[in-house]
């Protein structure tokens, strides 16, 4: 049983052919899809040819709401702020980025990020998916070791240790790992992360 986990395609249609190609039990889009809102029934009209197995949340790109009626328009499932069992293990997501200069569409508080994760707090065990990374970690550092994550994603990683948390947002991290004290953490980027529920152990597609 595994689970590709990708995000920030930003309307690159030919990558995420090139993933939805890949053959896995699940499909997670972390957010991004698009860019601006734009391009949504295109993401959907190709993520569909997976439909039933590919859950989404979305960026700062897209609102919660674009997400759920292009989700149900399509057979694809919405993620944002809800949880699902696969194997024995909780996946749990939660979209949109901190607040940034730039107003995009799907953007929260560090309150709102702190009171949508206190719903994932009993979960074990947990795997989070998040748009935004935590913040001060590998997972966030931008050119000029600038951070853009999320302070409150990056305490409930402190304090709940959940086993493997993956994210998107900060493109100069596409790829990198990171630990959270236990917690084994992955900016997927467009590259994507692949899962094994089973063995608990990740690879790159």
């Amino acid at each position: 049983m595994n689970a590709l986990i990708f995000s920030d395609l930003h309307n690159d249609w030919g990558r995420l052919n090139q993933l939805l190609d890949l053959e896995a039990d699940y499909y997670f889009a972390a957010g991004d899809l698009v860019s601006w809102s734009r391009g949504l029934e295109q993401a959907g009209q190709l993520l569909k040819r997976r439909a039933g197995r590919v859950y989404v949340i979305p960026g700062n790109h897209e609102t919660e709401s674009q997400i759920e009626a292009m989700c149900e328009r399509y057979g694809l499932a919405n993620l944002h702020a809800r949880s699902i069992e696969v194997a024995g293990v909780h996946v749990a997501g939660l979209g949109y980025s901190s607040l940034t200069p730039f107003d995009t569409p799907g953007e929260y508080t560090e309150h709102d990020f702190e009171r949508r994760l206190e719903a994932f707090r009993e979960l074990r065990p947990l795997v989070l998916i998040c748009h935004s990374p935590p913040k001060g970690t590998l997972l966030d550092r931008a050119g000029g070791n600038r951070h853009y994550g999320s302070s409150a994603v990056m305490s409930f990683l402190q304090k709940q240790q959940p086993a493997y948390f993956f994210c998107g947002h900060v493109h100069e991290a596409e790829g990198v790992q990171d630990r959270i004290g236990s917690t084994i953490g992955v900016n997927v980027g467009k590259t994507g992360c692949l899962l094994d529920f089973d063995k608990m152990t990740i690879t790159t597609p």
